[in-house]
């Protein structure tokens, strides 16, 4: 099977390419470092040719609302007319779970246009919400330092390593589309700021973490339901320790 997978050079795509090929595809990777754009469209119908099944995982360069926005509709749009005249099989898009939830987060609103553009599509599909990524706990908690203290909300949260993301990925990639979203999650549900307290102390990290109700998510508030599955999900199977343990 031949799958092309766009973003296919990054954190999830790499991984996901490797996956593929261990599993005997002809896994491809397209990002701009191999001369394929989703967004402008350059070399597009030439890397989709002959395959059976696209996955997007890319990431948008910026989150300033307007340019993700932009990033996330023209790619879709691309992606949509390229696959439909390359007889593409299966579109399976990388979203987050939440996005319909979370309105004040521009990033949310951005992949929540794609998913729109993909189910309009008459390409078979297949979305993939995931909850966020343990390789993003140091990330975030860089975003929410007041005073030398990480202040991060205290709602529940489920995170999930990125292995385990490329993992049900790839099982959604090599089955039939769905036509329709499932939700993937980490193992554990704990308060945000657990999370967020191990990861830094894992790395050595002293500063104190703490949790407020009133901290907001890139810069949205969010309670016990914003950021993690409400119904049914595939869960991943690496608990947070032993992500720690292997850093």
């Amino acid at each position: 099977m031949k799958i092309i997978v766009i973003g296919g050079t990054g954190l999830i795509g790499s991984k996901l390419v490797a996956k593929l090929k261990l599993q005997g595809h002809d896994a491809v990777a397209a990002s701009p470092k191999s001369g394929v754009n989703a967004v402008t469209g350059e070399g597009l119908a030439a890397a989709l040719a002959g395959a059976d099944v696209v996955v997007d995982v890319a990431n948008a360069p910026s989150w300033e609302p307007a340019a993700v926005l932009e990033f996330f509709e023209r790619s879709s749009k691309n992606l949509a007319a390229t696959e439909a005249a390359a007889a593409v099989k299966h579109h399976v898009a990388l979203s987050i779970v939440g996005t319909e939830r979370s309105p004040d987060i521009a990033y949310f609103r951005a992949k929540l246009a794609q998913e729109t553009i993909v189910k309009s599509s008459p390409v078979p599909y297949s979305i993939v919400r995931a909850t966020q990524f343990f390789e993003f706990l140091g990330p975030i908690a860089e975003t929410a330092v007041v005073e030398g203290k990480i202040v991060v909300p205290s709602a529940l949260f489920q995170p999930i390593a990125a292995e385990d993301v490329a993992d049900r990925l790839a099982e959604v990639a090599m089955g039939q589309p769905l036509n329709g979203t499932i939700d993937i999650a980490g193992p554990e549900k704990a308060p945000f700021n657990e999370f967020i307290a191990r990861r830094l102390k894992a790395s050595g990290d002293v500063r104190p973490v703490m949790g407020d109700p009133k901290a907001t998510y890139y810069g949205a508030p969010i309670d016990d339901t914003s950021l993690n599955p409400l119904g049914e999900a595939r869960l991943g199977k690496t608990p947070l320790a032993t992500w720690l343990a292997g850093l």
